[in-house]
């Protein structure tokens, strides 16, 4: 998958000025180096441009930074992604990050140019100068080359927003893990009794074993006889067979 080039929305709007020879002066200077000290903080790009005259000009570029809760807002967005969070800890920006702003109402970039504030102490009369324009190109140039540079252009710098991307991630992990793990409450008559069970065949209630002849024993003496055996003692087997 190709990276995104993330100057590209940033040079768009400022070329749209239509002031072909002054963008092709800037160019021309960033591209051989003219371009000293660069340095981006939140909402400001500062630099030092060498004229081909041998002066140097001191040159800004800001735009309002998004406020700590739009951030916090995108960074909640970002760590619940494990893609965009992957991205962002291999030191580049997930490609969706524009759409992720956009979902929240919010902008990478400026919307117009008088949403950008460009200043230069050399005399030229014209905004933006070439030493402006050449400040611009190396300030979209960084943005390719390392795009953490545009969040930081924006607000958040490097270590801030991965510290709160990871922090965010954890919370997130955590939540997931607890819910998974959440034991079901248990049934209300858990620790009931149950249903009494039936005794088991020839074991009367009280724990008492009944024997199937047992009811021979409550007979009177029946006086009966075959040879030497009573009649009682010949059923007695027969009785003790019969199923409880």
């Amino acid at each position: 998958m190709t990276e995104p080039r993330w100057s590209e929305p940033f040079l768009s709007l400022l070329e749209s000025l239509r002031m072909p020879g002054v963008f092709q002066q800037g160019r021309r200077l960033s591209r051989t180096g003219h371009v000293r000290g660069l340095a981006i903080s939140a909402s400001l790009a500062s630099a030092q441009v060498l004229d081909d005259n041998g002066s140097t000009y001191r040159t800004k570029v800001a735009m309002r930074a998004l406020s700590d809760g739009h951030w916090g807002r995108v960074e909640r967005a970002l760590a619940g992604h494990g893609g965009h969070v992957a991205s962002l800890l291999s030191g580049t920006l997930p490609a969706a990050l524009p759409e992720v702003l956009a979902s929240l109402g919010l902008s990478l970039y400026p919307g117009e140019l008088s949403d950008v504030a460009l200043a230069c102490d050399c005399p030229d009369w014209r905004i933006p100068c070439v030493h402006l324009t050449a400040t611009c190109y190396a300030l979209a140039e960084s943005f390719d080359r390392d795009p953490l540079s545009l969040v930081a252009w924006r607000g958040r710098g490097r270590e801030e927003l991965l510290a709160n991307v990871r922090a965010l991630r954890l919370e997130v992990a955590v939540s997931t893990s607890e819910t998974l793990v959440q034991p079901a409450e248990p049934a209300r008559d858990f620790w009931a009794a149950g249903p009494r069970l039936a005794p088991p065949p020839g074991v009367a209630v009280g724990g008492t074993v009944r024997r199937p002849d047992a009811v021979l024993d409550e007979l009177d003496a029946l006086g009966l006889g075959v040879g030497r055996h009573e009649v009682v003692d010949l059923l007695r087997p027969a009785y003790r067979a019969l199923p409880g």
